[in-house]
């Protein structure tokens, strides 16, 4: 692959995952070693130099960011951000969070029909979630409320939301017919 194309799958993976991503995973995506992933990313790291974004690699997971001296228009943005009200995205996602998480971006994807990621962005940048990688596969980060949440809507444990002991009831029921489905369909 020539590395000008690498590089553009490089950055394109970055943009659209918005999060962290392991070389490793870049590797396994992109089909290529991990070296020339590495090159690719210094190429990309140059190109990007003066430029509105940069490359950020901490114990090998790299992200896009802004570059640091566009921050105070950065916050200018984010300070607006947060003064505006939720919106029914933002609810939307929340609530699904709240009854559902830890939840992959994937998962609160499929339930809501569209891309979530600004809806995630402006939870997180308020504090209202929190993400980690998921206990079942380290490279998928899930979502989760965080006490701020929990202390914001006055309650103080997760299990007092609004009939959160049936949602989840219900939720379990209808993830065990997804995979019962799935099994029948694979023989």
């Amino acid at each position: 692959m020539k590395s000008s194309e690498l590089i553009k799958q490089i950055e394109a993976v970055l943009f659209y995952l918005a999060e962290p991503v392991k070389i490793d995973f870049l590797a396994k995506t992109l089909e290529v070693s991990k070296k020339e992933i590495e090159a690719g990313l210094k190429e990309l790291e140059e190109n990007l130099k003066n430029r509105g974004v940069r490359i950020v690699n901490h114990n090998d997971e790299i992200v896009l960011t802004t570059a640091p001296e566009l921050a105070p228009l950065i916050e200018k943005i984010i300070k607006e951000e947060r003064e505006r009200d939720l919106g029914r995205a933002g609810i939307e996602t929340l609530s699904i969070i709240a009854y559902k998480g830890p939840v992959s971006k994937k998962e609160i994807e499929y339930i809501r029909g569209v891309n979530s990621q600004f809806a995630l962005r402006n939870l997180l940048l308020r504090g209202l979630v929190e993400r980690k990688a998921s206990t079942w596969d380290e490279r998928v980060i899930v979502y989760s409320i965080t006490a701020d949440t929990l202390r914001y809507l006055g309650l103080s444990r997760i299990d007092e939301l609004p009939e959160y002991g049936e949602v989840r009831k219900q939720l379990e029921i209808e993830e065990a017919e997804e995979v019962e489905e799935t099994e029948n369909e694979n023989g």
